[in-house]
């Protein structure tokens, strides 16, 4: 009796081991697309270049720069918004860059790292 569902000689047909190594050499190219990413940095000001910050790929804050002009003791508040408003847009550009590095490394199909199945 003859077995059903199997493959001849018990191993992938061409065409699934081929889409196999394609997928683990997209995989390989993600990750170090990602490992690449992570040493990058990205900065951002705000208050007119009064504050900036600078993030890391890995969205690590590495370095704060504030002009002597922002530094006002009777407005903090204004100084803390500054910050955030520049590490925000840091990490957005961070966050932008490996968006669309992970576009590339997937030919533009939305995978979002992953794969669609």
């Amino acid at each position: 009796m003859a077995k059903r569902g199997g493959f001849p000689g018990g191993g992938m047909p061409g065409n699934m081991s081929n889409l196999m190594k394609q997928a683990q050499r997209m995989q390989r190219q993600m990750e170090e697309s990602q490992k690449e990413l992570e040493t990058k940095e990205f900065t951002a000001k705000s208050g007119g270049g009064a504050v900036e910050v600078t993030v890391t790929g890995s969205k690590e804050i590495t370095k704060v720069t504030l002009s002597k002009d922002v530094v006002d003791p009777e407005d903090i508040e204004m100084l803390e918004d500054l910050i955030m408003a520049a590490a925000n847009e840091a990490l957005r550009l961070a966050e932008t860059a490996n968006e669309e590095a992970m576009n590339k490394m997937s030919g533009g199909l939305g995978m979002g790292g992953g794969l669609p199945f």
